[in-house]
């Protein structure tokens, strides 16, 4: 009877060992990998404490081309593959800007016309969020109360006011933006939008009711992470929101230049004017 008590003991001293030696394995193999995958970044720090994001930023990839995924298409035939349009993966959270039903067929309208009627290629203003992925760099100048972001396309602006200020008495093209930090993620929230930009060449719009909520957050030293949440009832059934990364100038004499893209459109915009030779 002993025996068999003693035994029994030693097979549930036995069963506990086991369970110890897997516990203490999960436990090691989980603090190697969170090891591996070292602190969360901590940007370096501007004069307020807060992360400093002054530099030269781009972003890589086909966004500007459309926001959605979107394989390789032709441009205009009488220019071959110069304006051709590369494939793309969405950058839109689920995959698909939300339309409402006419909208739908608006932004197919506006593809197809794409050619005349994309603001890009008016030259104007290219708004928020398009500003941030377009093939062109913009520069981040930080202050403590004030933020600008100049974008090398068509010279524009826009100032990110991190103190009070009075609401926008007017629509404009880059809206008007106010800003606060959340830690090391800089927030802003864009309002008084006109309703003349696209988000994308592909002809996705909005109207005057735009609301944009931008997300900067540094994931390393050159990299910041880029969150936009766009919202129109107008246009959209609901919210829904874009995601990307921007990439730091690291080259000693990066810079902003000028493209100054008035000049190239007015064709485009006034040669219907020009006054027709009499006979």
């Amino acid at each position: 009877m002993q025996g068999r008590v003693r035994r029994r003991i030693r097979a549930v001293a036995a069963a506990a060992a086991l369970i110890a030696v897997a516990t203490v394995g999960v436990v090691a193999a989980f603090t190697t990998r969170t090891a591996a995958q070292g602190p969360v970044y901590k940007a370096p720090r501007f004069v307020d404490g807060r992360p400093n994001l002054n530099g030269i930023w781009q972003a890589l990839g086909n966004a500007h081309w459309d926001l959605e995924a979107h394989h390789a298409q032709p441009g205009p035939p009488q220019f071959g593959a110069l304006f051709a349009a590369p494939a793309g993966l969405a950058v839109v959270e689920g995959g698909a800007i939300p339309y409402q039903p006419w909208a739908t067929a608006k932004k197919k309208e506006n593809y197809e016309k794409r050619w005349t009627l994309d603001p890009e290629a008016k030259c104007y203003m290219p708004g928020v969020p398009r500003a941030t992925y377009m093939p062109f760099p913009f520069q981040i100048i930080q202050s403590t109360n004030k933020i600008l972001m100049v974008y090398e396309f068509a010279n524009s602006q826009r100032t990110i006011h991190m103190d009070q200020v009075k609401p926008s008495p007017v629509d404009t093209w880059m809206g008007h933006s106010i800003g606060r930090w959340e830690a090391d993620t800089l927030v802003v929230d864009v309002t008084s939008f006109n309703d003349q930009t696209w988000f994308d060449r592909a002809g996705n719009f909005h109207s005057d009711a735009l609301h944009v909520v931008e997300r900067y957050t540094p994931r390393g030293p050159d990299t910041l992470q880029y969150e936009a949440t766009i919202e129109d009832p107008q246009v959209f059934t609901r919210p829904w929101k874009i995601d990307l990364t921007l990439h730091r100038h690291t080259a000693k004499n990066a810079e902003l230049l000028e493209f100054k893209c008035v000049e190239f459109s007015e064709e485009l915009l006034y040669g219907h004017l020009r006054a027709k030779p009499s006979r």
